[in-house]
């Protein structure tokens, strides 16, 4: 496998073919939605949904594919979904450019 590249964060790997995961804690409920830097590994991102109905989830899916520029339907929650320690699936061809998500809401 060789050296991680060093232009991707630590939130963010190879996945498969066209894929990437992106290791998110995500903080519901917040007054709006934003990046606030990483925590344990994981990009921290607070979200203006609250965690019921699966909206949160719903939220969070929406505003990574709306920071990447990309469809919504590109963008898939795997795991955590009902804890605040997320995996999501971004599908993409080429490596989607992470700067957009780790400055967001700056």
């Amino acid at each position: 496998m060789g050296q991680p590249d060093p232009v991707r964060p630590e939130w963010a790997a190879p996945a498969g073919e066209g894929q990437w995961a992106v290791l998110v804690r995500a903080v519901p409920g917040a007054r709006k939605s934003a990046c606030e830097g990483t925590a344990d590994g994981r990009l921290k991102v607070r979200l203006a949904a609250p965690a019921v109905d699966n909206k949160a989830n719903k939220a969070l899916e929406e505003f990574v594919a709306s920071a990447l520029g990309m469809r919504r339907n590109r963008v898939h929650l795997v795991s955590g979904h009902t804890s605040r320690l997320k995996k999501l699936i971004v599908e993409s061809d080429v490596e989607p450019s992470w700067g957009l998500l780790g400055t967001c809401g700056k």
